[in-house]
């Protein structure tokens, strides 16, 4: 496999890449830079972790070196912004930022990162200085250009990062309407980890012939990933993940939580249990979810709860487990849940907790996957406090769809459907299966209206 320094890149971008300890291209990167530095489209597909975020920006940046409208040091020119990367959730965007920045640190190019939920004072400041590439998330960028502060009319690269995401977030309408600000003639890039047909459709329309990269199969996890679901009942879920956290070796620990709501309770629950813990989403100010990104970083990390929306392309390296509260809504939802761990080679678990109305979110991960994943029950510590762990042979039961084979069902003498029907057309009950007729079997005399005989 070639190295970086034989991609005929940049001299400063080389250098950039030595210090940050880069020699040999990840799969995407080998696959995906040629093409880009010869100015075709792209779509590309590959597992999360695998450095899709630097097969994009790096081209990118030699492009902005090397070709084109070359920004001036003063004047209109410097404003000229050149490159635009697009990104669903603003720790997406601020890592890329981060990206951009460790890449280009020794050229002269500049870029800003523009995200909504924080004041657009300090962002607007930046554009009229000038930069040569914009990483935004679609809502605020919209704003900017409606207000005047952005102009896209010099675009030459325009780059879709987790398209999948941006379709799921309802932000295909925004898409479009910034597409049309940026000129037809331009190099398009779409990357994503899955690649659903809504966006193949939209790489249609966007996309000029565009290379193909994908580097894995559509949907499928890293091989590293030892994946594990625990049957248990709704109220068990909090107190099941408090004794795992006691009880494993955790290290960097992700909890995923369906809700903002539900992310919040977690975190007081642990809390409760002297846990400590965290919780990332949207109705946390930035100030507050980049206060827990950087906590959760830390040598001594806290357990952090997140909603997919905050959690999305978070990269965070040295994450040991990944534990899905609540399943996904989405399959494809699930690959980049557990993706956040077992990230540049490493291994990592991913623990999902499921109940019997959660079977057939499973049955589709499996389906997506194309693996059945193991049932735990290598926890008998948990089963005090905890509904029983079933057997394997029960666990596959339990994923066809019945009950919980643990959940010990209550007995009931409530009238049978047929018992119902026949007291409403007035007819008597008939007898249970032990002989006995249920409360209530006698027939009832029908009240007649008065006045009638």
């Amino acid at each position: 496999m070639s190295k970086f320094e034989n991609l005929n890149l940049a001299n400063c971008l080389v250098r950039a890449l030595k210090e940050k300890g880069y020699e040999t291209p990840t799969p995407i990167q080998a696959d995906a830079i040629p093409p880009i530095l010869k100015g075709q489209d792209l779509v590309g597909c590959a597992q999360t972790g695998t450095g899709k975020t630097a097969a994009f920006a790096i081209p990118t940046l030699h492009r902005l070196l090397t070709t084109g409208k070359r920004n001036a040091t003063g004047g209109k020119k410097h404003k000229l912004i050149r490159a635009l990367v697009l990104a669903p959730t603003r720790e997406l965007a601020v890592q890329i930022g981060e990206s951009f920045s460790a890449y280009s640190r020794f050229s002269k190019l500049r870029h800003a990162v523009v995200y909504g939920g924080v004041s657009q004072i300090p962002q607007v400041r930046k554009l009229r200085a000038g930069v040569d590439s914009l990483i935004a998330t679609p809502g605020r960028l919209l704003d900017l250009i409606e207000q005047g502060h952005v102009d896209l009319s010099n675009i030459e690269v325009l780059i879709f990062d987790e398209a999948d995401q941006m379709l799921d977030m309802g932000f295909i309408p925004d898409l479009r309407k910034i597409e049309k600000h940026c000129p037809d003639k331009r190099q398009t890039l779409m990357f994503s980890a899955t690649m659903p047909p809504a966006i193949r459709k939209l790489a249609g329309e966007w996309l000029h012939k565009p290379a193909n990269v994908q580097t894995a199969r559509v949907s499928a996890p890293a091989a590293n990933i030892h994946q594990s679901v625990y049957f248990v009942e709704r109220r068990q879920k909090a107190r099941l993940l408090e004794l795992l956290l006691n009880s494993s070796a955790t290290g960097r620990t992700l909890v995923f939580s369906r809700t903002k709501h539900g992310a919040d309770k977690i975190v007081k629950f642990l809390h409760k249990g002297k846990i400590r813990a965290a919780a990332i989403h949207g109705n946390k100010s930035q100030s507050a979810r980049q206060k827990a990104l950087a906590q959760f970083k830390s040598p001594s990390p806290p357990v952090l709860v997140a909603t997919d929306i905050a959690a999305r392309g978070l990269d965070i390296s040295d994450v040991s487990h990944v534990i899905n509260y609540d399943l996904p809504e989405t399959p494809e939802t699930y690959v980049h849940r557990i993706g956040r761990t077992a990230r540049a080679g490493a291994s990592g678990q991913a623990v999902s907790f499921v109940t019997s109305d959660a079977v057939y979110t499973l049955r589709g991960i499996e389906k997506l996957t194309r693996r059945k994943i193991d049932v735990a029950t290598d926890h008998p510590e948990l089963t005090s406090d905890v509904a029983p762990a079933p057997t394997v042979a029960q666990g596959k039961s339990f994923r066809r769809g019945s009950k919980a084979p643990w959940k010990q069902r209550r007995q009931t003498t409530a009238t049978s459907k047929s018992d119902n029907k026949n007291r409403r057309a007035g007819k008597p009950d008939q007898p249970s299966a032990a002989g006995a007729v249920s409360k209530g079997s006698a027939k009832r005399k029908r009240r007649r209206p008065a006045g009638r005989k």
